[in-house]
């Protein structure tokens, strides 16, 4: 053999042991790799609890990259805290009343239609008109879950918050009075309340606003039931203009002690006078 016939056959074995051993190598990896995933996988198995440390160890890479990328917080389940719902899914009285609201007052109808809806099933359970219930939240926060008065009555009900933090113990505490659905339940709780105790709606509202021993409640109840009556009308299918006075609806049922609506009205924009405000702090007495 020649010296060039040497070389090209010690070349050809060279490249043949070294595609070998890289073969052999990449074969041993594979294995040591696969071997490697399941041990991670039967590790993973047995302890949930190092899985779930790892899933969220890797969720919290993803979110700070995104964060990184967008420069803001990602919260994909936020929606979920929002009060809102979809005013067409509501039944067509309910519907109703959440689009005139929503229009007189301003406020988005997807979650004035949570509130209504709720103001409808407390109510059946209650035995109260519902539209009573939202007629007092109009007048009393015009529909602003933060509202706050200078004695403290808070939220979209207007309750105070410090003379009936026990009610708003079976809601996480006295900051659900922020929350527009407990509030209205604890509200409407405390309506009830002053109801029993005056034995008639609009003495229960006197007591609700706190001037059941005062001579004039500066028209709340007045307010409050003329926007009830409105409210009653919508509801009925009437067509009413969210500035219209007071008429009484010829649908209402006949008047008894507890759901008489008064003729006289005010404008129902408007909040009660200063000296009745400041004596909501009565309604402290009420039901404790």
């Amino acid at each position: 053999m020649t010296a060039s016939g040497k070389f090209v056959s010690g070349l050809r074995t060279f490249v043949t042991d070294v595609t070998n051993g890289f073969l052999e190598i990449t074969h041993n990896s594979f294995a040591l790799i696969g071997l490697a995933v399941a041990f991670v996988a039967i590790t993973l198995t047995a302890r949930p609890d190092l899985r779930q440390a790892g899933e969220e160890q890797l969720m919290n890479w993803l979110q700070e990259r995104q964060v990184a990328a967008i420069g803001m917080p990602v919260e994909p389940d936020a929606s979920e805290r929002a009060t809102a719902g979809n005013p067409k899914d509501l039944p067509k009285e309910q519907a109703a009343v959440a689009f005139w609201l929503s229009k007189k007052y301003k406020v988005a109808p997807e979650p004035l239609s949570v509130l209504v809806a709720e103001a409808y099933d407390i109510g059946t359970r209650t035995k109260l008109d519902p539209t009573l219930i939202l007629a007092i939240m109009a007048i009393e926060s015009n529909f602003n879950p933060f509202a706050q008065s200078a004695v403290g009555a808070q939220g979209l009900m207007q309750v105070m918050t410090r003379v009936h933090t026990e009610k708003y113990q079976n809601f996480g505490g006295h900051f659900a009075a922020f929350d527009p659905v407990s509030n209205l339940r604890v509200g409407v709780k405390v309506l009830q309340e002053c109801i029993a105790r005056a034995g008639s709606i609009e003495g229960g509202l006197r007591y609700y606003v706190g001037a059941a021993n005062l001579p004039d409640d500066g028209g709340y109840t007045a307010k409050v039931m003329a926007e009830h009556s409105r409210l009653r009308q919508v509801a009925n299918g009437r067509s009413v203009p969210v500035n219209a006075p007071v008429m009484l609806s010829t649908q209402a049922p006949a008047a008894t002690p507890a759901q008489a609506v008064p003729a006289a009205s005010r404008n129902a924009g408007e909040r009660p006078s200063a000296e009745a405000d400041s004596k909501v702090a009565l309604l402290g007495s009420v039901g404790s």
